[in-house]
């Protein structure tokens, strides 16, 4: 976000002492307001809602290693749980606009990687696992040093990168860019819509709710991103329903028949913590513990900064308010989703979108939450805003966050290499801790070419050293003979 709409967006004279709801989340203090915690709230929700549909087909596809699946109303209702109870948590204890649910990424190495080599119950309690030696990093203060030792322009080129990467999230979703088959034998990896065309109905909701959203961001209309995607979704109801059209994707926008459905909690505690060493090696499952945190740890990391960033809530440090609380927190939305059979809850990049509709404290984490709360029982109404409606928001966030880019020194390469290889790995492998390790390993090796190796925080050391084995994990597999 440029300095003249943080300029904007903040009051001009310090703001009074304020008691309350105001005063225990210093919304005035944070230069928000009521409604815009308001709007930031429903934004967030409606970028993210996606995954009350995505996690249970990605999870409710799989078989275990016995042949069982997972009923996908039960997984409906385990995802909307889990993320309700966390992301009122977050808001609450930690206080920024930073909402929780099911990762992706994660949840398909536990349906495709790990469900079969072991029952649900042994998978799911290896997520438990994992979120509980987070939480031990995060108490013993480690997973917070590792976030202070990174330097303000890594930091800013994550926030830059995440920008990018969350722009690409929005045109892959709205189907505007779509993966060439390799069977197409072309060395492009990726093309204009689905035939190197916009075709279709839905791409041009996306298309106009791209150019809504940009044009009420220009004319600094309050409530620019939430106007936006509740406009694109009635407009893909009407249209949905006068024309005919094969897909709409993941969720079709009409009128549901019944508006209220009953949640069923009989997947909540079906987990075995220490089940996995009885089906599967102990190599193998130290080594899928190992790729889970290493994961989760630094999305995590990437996420929590760029939302930060992006809010304007660092300090002169480029320190995070909160910290220590924020990563307890994700560390147990870890384990509650585990404990769920919902697969890791992790913090969103998508809250972004809240942010950018203005959202700077706990409070919007309040709407976000009681949204999914009512998800529970209001399923069919909730998840009819197709992605083409919501994803234009993410575009417009992807260039409030990719502004920051004018604050990394690109005329010193021992930083700004570093920077461009985190900020253009995160979307070019749809990935926020390859990027990050992408980038902490240029770092270190520049650094040491250039006879500055004592400069590097040791810390970071230790992190590109864990990612020389993250990006090297298969040859380290075979090694082992665990392939």
């Amino acid at each position: 976000m440029s300095e003249a709409q943080k300029v904007d967006d903040r009051p001009s004279a310090a703001p009074p002492a304020a008691g309350g709801v105001d005063g225990f989340f210093k919304i005035s203090a944070r230069g928000s307001t009521l409604g815009r915690e308001i709007r930031g709230g429903f934004a967030t929700f409606f970028t993210m809602a996606y995954i009350l549909v995505l996690n249970p087909i990605i999870l409710g596809s799989a078989k275990d290693k016995f042949g069982h699946q997972l009923d996908a109303v039960q997984l409906t209702t385990a995802t909307a749980l889990v993320a309700a109870v966390m992301t009122i948590i977050m808001g609450i204890g930690g206080n920024l606009p930073l909402a929780l649910a099911a990762g992706l990424g994660l949840n398909a190495v536990v349906a495709f990687q790990i469900a079969p080599l072991m029952s649900w119950d042994d998978a799911m309690g290896l997520i438990v696992l994992e979120g509980l030696l987070i939480c031990v990093l995060v108490v013993t203060g480690l997973r917070e040093a590792v976030m202070h030792a990174i330097p303000q322009a890594m930091k800013q080129a994550i926030s830059v990168g995440i920008g990018l990467f969350i722009a690409f999230i929005g045109f892959v979703d709205a189907g505007f860019a779509t993966r060439i088959p390799d069977a197409a034998n072309t060395t492009v990896p990726v093309q204009l819509g689905g035939t190197g065309a916009l075709t279709g109905w839905p791409i041009l909701v996306f298309c106009l709710g791209v150019l809504l959203t940009i044009g009420l961001l220009a004319r600094k209309v309050k409530g620019a991103i939430l106007i936006s995607i509740v406009t694109m979704t009635v407009v893909a109801v009407v249209i949905n329903a006068a024309a005919d059209i094969t897909s709409w994707g993941l969720t079709t926008p009409k009128v549901p028949d019944d508006i209220v459905a009953s949640p069923d909690f009989g997947l909540l505690g079906h987990f075995s913590l220490f089940g996995a060493f009885g089906e599967t090696s102990a190599i193998t499952v130290v080594l899928l513990v190992f790729t889970l945190i290493l994961s989760d740890f630094f999305d995590t990391m990437g996420t929590v900064v760029g939302i930060s960033a992006e809010a304007g809530l660092l300090d002169e440090e480029g320190k995070v308010p909160n910290l220590g609380r924020v990563l307890l927190i994700d560390g147990a939305a870890a384990v509650a989703g585990g404990a769920a059979s919902a697969s890791s809850s992790t913090s969103y990049i998508e809250s972004a979108a809240g942010v950018g509709e203005g959202a700077r404290t706990g409070f919007a984490n309040l709407i976000t939450g009681g949204m999914f709360a009512l998800a529970l029982f209001l399923t069919p109404i909730l998840t009819i805003v197709p992605l083409q409606a919501a994803a234009p928001a993410l575009v417009a966030v992807g260039f409030l966050m990719m502004t920051q880019v004018k604050h990394i020194d690109w005329d010193k390469y021992e930083i700004a290499i570093p920077a461009f290889l985190t900020i253009a790995v995160m979307p070019f492998t749809y990935s926020i801790t390859n990027g990050i390790g992408a980038g902490f390993l240029a770092y270190v090796l520049i650094k040491t070419v250039l006879g500055k190796a004592k400069e590097v925080h040791w810390l970071l050391w230790a992190a590109s050293a864990l990612f020389l084995v993250y990006f090297a994990i298969d040859p380290i597999e075979q090694l082992l003979g665990v392939k």
